[in-house]
């Protein structure tokens, strides 16, 4: 099911100024290792969103091998800071070659661990905190980082329309975790909350 048509989609990535080499070198072994990304529309989003904000410090519940957290430091300062967190050792290392390639290597500190164990260790507040993690983890995820956010920040959640399984009448595990997330989002106080309807959804609360 295509969320949004797939020639608008086209049309707009030919509007899109030449990106940087490493993205399409991330872009390149997304496709080769069928990785999934967020993807060039997304990534203008977030670093959009990191300029607008102006944001310092930047939370990734779940950063493969460093793709949005390239888009976001394009949009900081060099003294600002990504911390990232990822499962696979390998993407860790794989993230670092890219973010030296980028010259953002030191604005990064990666984590290998279990995002929601690692984010506990931090206190915050953070400007943005981006969740993509297992789609069942999403409930816990927004549980964990809403506190951690400051006034102001943004909460970004990717793939919240899930293909359009979110309509399934007999969901597995991930689509009821993302249709829980959803329900969370929009009815969590303290918060404006949307969903942005490019590539596969992305749900954003910003905290007020």
């Amino acid at each position: 099911m295509h969320i949004t048509n797939s020639d608008i989609n086209e049309y707009i990535k030919r509007m899109m100024p030449e990106r940087e080499p490493v993205f399409k070198e991330m872009e390149e072994l997304a496709r080769e290792k069928h990785f999934p990304i967020i993807g060039p529309m997304c990534g203008v989003f977030l670093r959009q969103l990191a300029l607008l904000i102006k944001a310092e410090s930047v939370f990734e519940m779940g950063s493969g091998f460093g793709y949005s957290a390239c888009w976001f430091a394009g949009g900081m300062n060099k003294d600002g800071r990504i911390i990232c967190t990822e499962g696979s050792q390998k993407n860790r290392d794989r993230a670092l070659e890219f973010f030296k390639k980028a010259g953002y290597d030191d604005m990064i500190d990666f984590h290998v661990g279990y995002a929601q164990d690692i984010i506990k260790k931090y206190d915050g507040p953070f400007d943005i905190i981006l969740c993509d993690v297992d789609k069942e983890q999403y409930p816990e995820c927004f549980d964990l980082a809403l506190p951690r956010l400051r006034k102001g920040g943004i909460f970004i959640a990717d793939n919240v329309l899930w293909s359009g399984r979110i309509l399934d009448d007999k969901p597995d595990e991930s689509t009821r975790g993302i249709q829980e997330f959803n329900k969370q989002l929009f009815a969590s106080s303290g918060t404006l909350s949307s969903i942005i309807p490019i590539r596969d959804g992305l749900g954003m609360a910003v905290k007020y």
